[in-house]
C-alpha cells in the first residue's frame, strides 16, 4: 500500500504493507539513524520519536496507525550547525557514552519540557524511567535536561 506521512516537516510517500513498523520506515525507506532498533517490544524507548505530538515507540505503531499525524525524529529537533537545546546539552553535559539511548532520551526529555518547561529533578526521573540505558550515564542525563529546564525562555 502507498502512505502518505509528513517525517520532520517533509512530505514522504511510502510503500509498505500496513502492519510494518513504523521504525522500519523511518529507517529503512526514510534513512534516519536517530530511532534506534532496541528490543523490538516497545520496552526500551530507543526508537522513541513523536507523533502526532506523543512521545511514541515507533517499533510498536503499525504504519496503517500514524494517519496523518505529523512525525519528529531526533533529526527534526536541530541540526550539526544548529542544535537543538537539549542535543547541546546533552553534548555539553557528556550525557551519551555508548549513544545507544540518547535518542529516547532526548526524545523523552522533549515531551517532557514541551508539557512542563520547567520540570523538577524528580518529575525529569519520572519522565525519563522508561529509557534503557546499560552505560549508566542517567546522571549526567538529568543534568542535561535540568540545564535545558534553567535556561532562560526557549
Amino acid at each position: 500500500m502507498t502512505y502518505r506521512i509528513v517525517v520532520n516537516g517533509d512530505p514522504h510517500v511510502v510503500d509498505a504493507a500496513p502492519d510494518t513498523p513504523l521504525l522500519y520506515v523511518l529507517r529503512n525507506d526514510l534513512g534516519l539513524n536517530g530511532p534506534k532498533f532496541g528490543c523490538g517490544l516497545g520496552q526500551c524507548g530507543a526508537c522513541a520519536a513523536s507523533v502526532g505530538g506523543k512521545l511514541t515507540r515507533t517499533c510498536s505503531i503499525a504504519l496503517r496507525d500514524v494517519g496523518d499525524n505529523p512525525i519528529v525524529t531526533l533529526e527534526g529537533l536541530g541540526t550539526l550547525q544548529r542544535p537543538h537545546p537539549l542535543q547541546k546539552a546533552f553534548i555539553e553535559e557528556q550525557a551519551a557514552q555508548c549513544g545507544y539511548c540518547s535518542n529516547g532520551m532526548i526524545m523523552a526529555a522533549k515531551a517532557l519540557l514541551d508539557r512542563n518547561p520547567r520540570p523538577s529533578d524528580e518529575e525529569i526521573k519520572d519522565a525519563l524511567a522508561d529509557q534503557l540505558c546499560r552505560c549508566g550515564t542517567h546522571n549526567r542525563v538529568v543534568s542535561a535536561v535540568r540545564k535545558v529546564a534553567m535556561e532562560p525562555a526557549r
